[in-house]
């Protein structure tokens, strides 16, 4: 799965004029699906984003996480973040996940994070969102977690 983490002061997302997610303080996170993912990199990638240290401590230093701040997170489907842009001027997406495997990945993601961490707000699996954010740093960060290597 791919993931770009920002660190915000606050995030919305919304679709058509209605705001469907929001948060203060904490991770706005896009999140892609590739193929030949699973139940288990979303798992890896949720374990990633609620333990990553990139929220300042008392002496400024990047050594909290979302969980030691008590900060939101906001999750929005991104399958363009499966880019292929090595050739020509439009970009191809062939990597990403089919729809169907994207959409059941996201929902997957969405459950498992609200189980664990007591923020979670979301966009809306394959709609045309708007996203406003207030990023903090600002901190952008790219995240991959890759299926383990077959023998």
């Amino acid at each position: 799965m791919l993931a770009v983490l920002q660190r915000v002061r606050e995030a919305h997302v919304d679709i058509a004029g209605e705001k469907v997610g929001a948060i203060r303080h904490g991770l706005m996170v896009l999140v892609c699906a590739e193929k030949g993912d699973t139940e288990a990199e979303a798992a890896r990638l949720l374990a990633r984003l609620l333990k990553l240290r990139i929220f300042s401590d008392a002496d400024g230093k990047m050594n909290l996480s979302l969980q030691d701040v008590a900060g939101g997170l906001l999750l929005v489907s991104q399958f363009t973040l499966a880019a292929d842009t090595r050739s020509g001027n439009r970009p191809g997406f062939s990597a990403a996940a089919s729809p169907d495997d994207g959409r059941r990945l996201y929902d997957h993601l969405v459950e498992i994070a609200r189980a664990a961490h007591p923020v979670v707000a979301t966009g809306r699996f394959g709609a045309d969102m708007q996203v406003s954010l207030v990023n903090d740093g600002p901190v952008t960060i790219p995240l991959t977690v890759r299926p383990p290597a077959t023998p």
